[in-house]
């Protein structure tokens, strides 16, 4: 079979196709050229491609829980040494039920004054800082065991882990500030004598 060639008004040639000619669809030899510098890339230049893209199940980056525990550990260590609202709170109103309980009695001591008005108040402080710092060791220590029981394979951020040992650190020096002032082993009260 032949083709024939047709004049159309414009005075251009138009061929037709035979049904029976094969077409050439380049759209398989782009997809295979793409195919192929995919394969060329490096398994570290994929690997960080594929830690990009990766998402979870909301469209949050992964390791942003990870990350804000990490945070959360540090902050809470901090303020287990610095002190916070509520050991400021409890102390004042351990004074001030100290001091209600030396008026109501007419014949306390001088000792039994300082230790309920502020040995009472400083055991309080100590056991908010303490309680804070308990938190930001367990929260540091579960961030640090996260990747063991979620993603084996896959490795925790550099930050994360430092940032969550910084709060690890801090709650083990907070926790051990807590107890020698809680005994009175830092920082006792004067004797009245």
């Amino acid at each position: 079979m032949g083709t024939s060639k047709t004049v159309d008004e414009a005075g251009t040639e138009a061929t037709e196709v035979k049904p029976d000619e094969e077409t050439v669809d380049t759209t398989a030899t782009d997809v295979s050229k793409a195919d192929d510098k995919t394969a060329e890339a490096t398994p570290e230049e994929a690997t960080a491609e594929a830690d990009l893209v990766e998402s979870g199940a909301d469209g949050e980056p992964s390791g942003v829980g990870q990350g804000a525990g990490a945070v959360v550990s540090a902050a809470l260590g901090v303020v287990s040494l610095t002190g916070s609202w509520v050991g400021t709170v409890a102390s004042a109103r351990q004074s001030l039920i100290g001091q209600l309980h030396a008026q109501s009695s007419q014949n306390s001591s001088v000792s039994k004054l300082l230790d309920e008005g502020y040995g009472n108040a400083w055991q309080a402080t100590a056991m908010w800082g303490g309680v804070f710092a308990l938190l930001a060791l367990i929260i540091g220590v579960v961030v640090l065991a996260r990747p063991a029981f979620g993603a084996p394979g896959k490795p925790q951020a550099v930050w994360i882990k430092s940032v969550a040992w910084g709060g690890v650190a801090l709650g083990v020096i907070g926790l051990l500030l807590a107890v020698l002032k809680y005994t009175d082993i830092l920082l006792a009260l004067p004797s009245a004598g």
